[in-house]
């Protein structure tokens, strides 16, 4: 089982939804990066559950404890070893799925696979495991914004509720105003009035949300394997909510012609730039100083409690289950920051292998 991802930035996940807890180890930061309890906690406060009415009900305070790495205040170059523990399950709820697998979730393909499953609350392949990806996230948009790069993540699109394009400042303000986490306020209100019906319904729905990049240097990622959007599409695929990855225009391309799309060069203000930005940021697999924009298509939340068919493995039966417990009728506001600490992993990742920042000692930067 694969449960590490990076070269030079590592970043390796454990803990299951109904364990002792989750985390996160961190391998390869440099040493003399100022980071501390809080800068971690900040970004794990925007996925906790409990927050909002178009959240899951379940209660975790998801406080994280530094267990190693950190030194006077900064980082010392080892392993970062970070954990959260859970506090809040409700192992009960999911008795019921030992042997009926439930439809749309990992349940069957780990039974499949491995056999001996934990499936309380879907246990490793949980959406809270991605508690993980936030911790390494939080540590690489640290790492980042010594080099001036920022990333942040909105929602674009709430089943067919799209919002309006908004520039990067206000998005950056206004997702920060409503519990969608979308940059176009007015659309965030009519985004939550349909998940609270779905929620109300006991059905779930899907959307669409975009992470854009600032300040990223030209050069980073290759020309062949190892480019840059293939690295960031494989982690944001590897996000287990998602369906579907795009970088710039992604699949509108297709109904373009060349001529349309082609990001044409130009010289503004003594820099080297792009009149457009269509390809998002990446031309070749390689970065090209623009804004890197992806944008992930996230599934409606498997665990709905309509009725639905399924089977019993036990048995060898059709069965009908019904899931109980408490579930997010929308994921997209929180896989928000799942995406932009995706996003920052790679980002860290190839900002080492590139050069651009020391692999060692960040103050050799200096």
């Amino acid at each position: 089982m694969s449960n590490s991802i990076g070269e030079k930035f590592k970043i390796t996940s454990f803990g299951s939804s109904h364990g002792i807890g989750v985390g996160a180890i961190v391998d390869g930061c440099p040493a003399n990066l100022e980071l501390t309890q809080e800068d971690i906690q900040k970004e794990l406060d925007k996925r906790k559950p409990g927050t909002s009415s178009v959240t899951t009900p379940r209660k975790e305070s998801d406080e994280v404890q530094i267990l190693s790495g950190i030194f006077e205040g900064k980082t010392d170059g080892t392993p970062i070893a970070c954990v959260v523990f859970n506090k809040n399950q409700h192992s009960k709820d999911y008795s019921m799925f030992k042997n009926t697998p439930r439809p749309s979730h990992g349940d069957f393909g780990w039974m499949m696979k491995y056999g001996n499953y934990d499936y309380r609350g879907g246990g490793r392949g949980s959406g809270r495991v991605t508690i993980g990806h936030v911790i390494g996230g939080a540590i690489a948009k640290k790492l980042l914004k010594t080099q001036g790069i920022e990333i942040i993540s909105h929602v674009t699109q709430i089943g067919n509720i799209k919002a309006e394009p908004q520039e990067y400042d206000i998005i950056k303000e206004n997702i920060e105003k409503n519990p969608i986490r979308c940059g176009d306020l007015k659309t965030s209100r009519e985004m939550e009035e349909l998940i609270l019906t779905k929620k109300q319904e006991g059905d779930s729905i899907g959307g669409i949300v975009e992470t854009i990049a600032i300040g990223v240097p030209k050069g980073l990622g290759e020309p062949i394997f190892e480019r840059l959007d293939g690295d960031l599409a494989k982690i944001l695929m590897n996000i287990g909510a998602v369906k579907g990855v795009e970088i710039g225009l992604g699949f509108d391309v297709a109904n373009h012609s060349g001529l349309e799309i082609n990001d044409a060069f130009e010289i503004k203000n003594n820099e080297i730039t792009t009149k457009t930005n269509n390809s998002g940021g990446i031309i070749g697999g390689m970065s090209n100083g623009m804004p890197i924009v992806s944008r992930i298509a996230v599934k409606p939340t498997p665990s709905i409690s309509k009725c639905q068919d399924s089977i019993n493995l036990e048995k060898m039966e059709n069965e009908k289950i019904e899931i109980k417990g408490r579930h997010d009728p929308c994921i997209c506001p929180r896989v928000t920051v799942v995406a932009e600490s995706s996003t920052a992993i790679v980002l860290a990742d190839h900002m080492i292998r590139s050069g651009f920042i020391h692999p060692n000692n960040l103050e050799k930067n200096i």
